[in-house]
């Protein structure tokens, strides 16, 4: 290279030139290929040979280099080092330049940061000081079940704008000391107090116990308020759950969650708001109470009962209408408490000092709750279940074959109580036998087909423990024998019980197939006036005994068998059973299902269970 004058801009000095180099600086800065040319031919710029440098020099050099592909900063940062080194060039230097070289070399510190967070691995902390600093010390952890400010204002917006009327009126109501509802099955109360109560725990930091027939079935408030965190992005654990918030000093104690279920031994100590769900299911209701309601003795804490309706014969029944509390009261102090629908309809406090609420599937409807088509609800249940099932109305169980208090006489709570059984796992009762008896569904009356499962007798005279119920409506024979080869594939089945009439026939015929069911015994039941009286009776035997055990939660198993009425058949010389509109099974079927379990072992219970059997008319 020959030594040349700089470029314009420059100052007067001999300089060490590339042309290439600032052809390319040249052409960063807007310049064209032609006026590059022109502006090295006008200033003498030659090449090693001495010869003027043609245009076609200069696009071989962009196109070889690839001047267009360069990225933004690599332009800014070639402006920068030619401005900067043109000002350390110069011999006398203004104020102006040692500001403007102090600028430049502040840019250059920017985009030097720019290039290590573009660099593989870079983070927020290459561009800015204060986050590298801050990230650079010991980082401070997320406070564990912890709510901000914003996420609790966020998890209250979602909630209130997600309600149904009557569920409004509930939050209205949530101040009341004592609160008794009775309700429709699935009308999102569970959901609802759950919600309520997780809101109250971040803004009040108090206590909140959960009450359920059982455990499992008191697992559901949690499963539903790890949910609603999740909304927020907090991921709540724990069991109990400790729970604070920015709403609350940082000092205080964390808010409780509990849940529990009726084991009320397990239940003292604790205090707090309560929740008491279907508490017109439980067994020992007046124990259970005297331990729930000691949980809530403070006046600050707030006492929640909710259930949908069982039996007047159930000891919480006088709590609902005031008799309990006129028990040893002189007539003078007694009160008369409305407890119809069209006084509770909207919810009422009274003379008690008790605020109930009655809310049926149509107050539901009423109130924007549009999840039911009642119609069909009403075509498929019979009036009487309806009534007690959506229109919160009690059973009277005096014409039932099994008695309601009997019946929740065998409710456990499983998780509990039941340390061989895991119904999360592939194998929940491991390889040891179960039995299963199979209602199947009947297309002219509409039933419901259910599956139970048992685990059979340990020891002689043991109980039966209902392991699981399924109910299915809609398949046809094939279908409903593929949902039972489905479900049985994760116990060990010995025996399956099977009514055999009508869409049951098919069902009977594939699942009874050799290789359809190994190692499963497939009974045919055909069912005779003699035989549903043996059933009954063998049941009722079992229950009175105390030898049938299930899930406190499976109110279902309880309305099945509560819904069997002795009854004449039609020419009225004979005593048969049943439930519902009139066919002999009517909504009966898990009670139905679960006997089919019962009769294969012997009256007296005592023999060794045979293992098979073929009942025919």
């Amino acid at each position: 290279m020959t030594q040349q004058p700089i470029l314009p801009g420059a100052p007067s000095v001999l300089w060490q030139f590339d042309p290439r180099r600032h052809a390319r600086s040249l052409y960063w800065r807007g310049w064209g290929v032609t006026q590059i040319a022109d502006e090295f031919a006008l200033h003498g710029v030659v090449n090693d040979k001495g010869g003027p440098i043609p245009r076609a020099t200069i696009e071989a050099w962009k196109q070889r280099d690839r001047w267009d592909d360069a990225p933004s900063i690599r332009k800014v940062e070639d402006g920068i080092e030619i401005r900067l080194l043109t000002l350390v060039a110069k011999e006398k230097k203004t104020s102006a330049d040692y500001v403007e070289i102090e600028a430049l070399n502040r840019s250059i510190e920017s985009l030097a940061k720019v290039r290590r967070y573009e660099a593989p691995g870079g983070h927020a902390g290459d561009l800015n000081d204060k986050v590298a600093n801050r990230n650079a010390g010991p980082r401070k952890k997320a406070r564990k079940n912890h709510f901000t400010a914003d996420q609790a204002a966020e998890l209250k917006r979602l909630f209130l704008d997600g309600l149904y009327d009557y569920q409004h009126r509930w939050w209205q109501a949530k101040d009341q000391r004592t609160r008794m509802i009775l309700k429709s099955r699935q009308i999102g109360a569970t959901y609802y107090f759950a919600f309520e109560a997780l809101i109250d725990a971040i803004e009040t930091g108090r206590n909140q116990i959960f009450l359920s027939a059982s455990k499992a079935q008191a697992h559901q408030f949690r499963s539903y308020i790890v949910s609603f965190a999740k909304l927020v992005g907090v991921a709540l654990t724990g069991d109990p759950m400790l729970i604070t918030s920015d709403l609350r000093p940082e000092e205080e104690a964390a808010a409780e969650l509990h849940f529990l279920g009726t084991n009320f031994r397990t239940a003292q100590g604790r205090h707090g708001n309560f929740y008491f769900d279907e508490f017109f299911w439980v067994h020992s209701f007046e124990e259970l109470n005297k331990v729930a309601s000691g949980m809530a003795t403070h006046k600050k804490w707030r006492k929640t009962y909710f259930s949908t309706p069982s039996s007047v014969a159930h000891p919480a029944y006088p709590y609902w209408t005031g008799d309990r509390r006129n028990r040893r009261r002189k007539k003078a102090d007694q009160i008369k408490i409305d407890v119809s629908h069209a006084a509770l309809a909207i919810g009422s406090v009274g003379p008690d000092r008790i605020w109930r609420n009655i809310v049926n599937i149509r107050d539901a409807e009423a109130g924007g709750c549009d999840l039911f088509d009642i119609e069909e609800l009403e075509d498929e249940y019979a009036p009487d279940e309806f009534a007690n099932l959506f229109m919160c109305d009690f059973v009277d169980d005096s014409l039932s074959a099994f008695k309601f208090n009997d019946l929740i006489r065998c409710g456990c709570d499983s998780l509990v109580e039941w340390l061989d059984f895991d119904p999360e796992a592939s194998r929940p009762y491991g390889e040891r036998n179960v039995w299963a008896g199979y209602d199947p569904q009947e297309s002219e009356t509409g039933d419901n087909a259910a599956l139970v499962i048992a685990a059979p007798p340990l020891i002689e005279g043991g109980p039966f423990r209902i392991l699981e119920r399924h109910q299915l409506r809609g398949l046809d024979f094939e279908q409903q024998a593929e949902f039972i080869k489905a479900i049985l594939s994760r116990y060990h089945c010995t025996y399956l019980g099977i009514d055999a009439k009508g869409v049951g026939a098919g069902v009977y015929q594939l699942l009874a197939k050799v290789g359809a069911m190994p190692g499963c015994t497939v009974a045919k039941i055909e069912y005779s006036l003699e035989l549903k009286a043996q059933m009954i009776m063998k049941a009722q035997n079992v229950v009175r005994r105390g030898r049938i055990a299930f899930d406190a939660g499976m109110l279902d198993i309880v309305s099945a068998f509560v819904s069997i009425k002795k009854t004449l058949t039609t020419s009225g010389r004979n005593v048969t059973f049943k439930a519902g509109r009139g066919g002999d099974d009517g909504h009966a079927d898990l009670a139905w299902a679960t006997m089919h379990i019962l009769m294969n072992e012997p009256l007296d219970g005592k023999e060794k269970p045979k293992g098979t059997m073929e009942v025919l008319e």
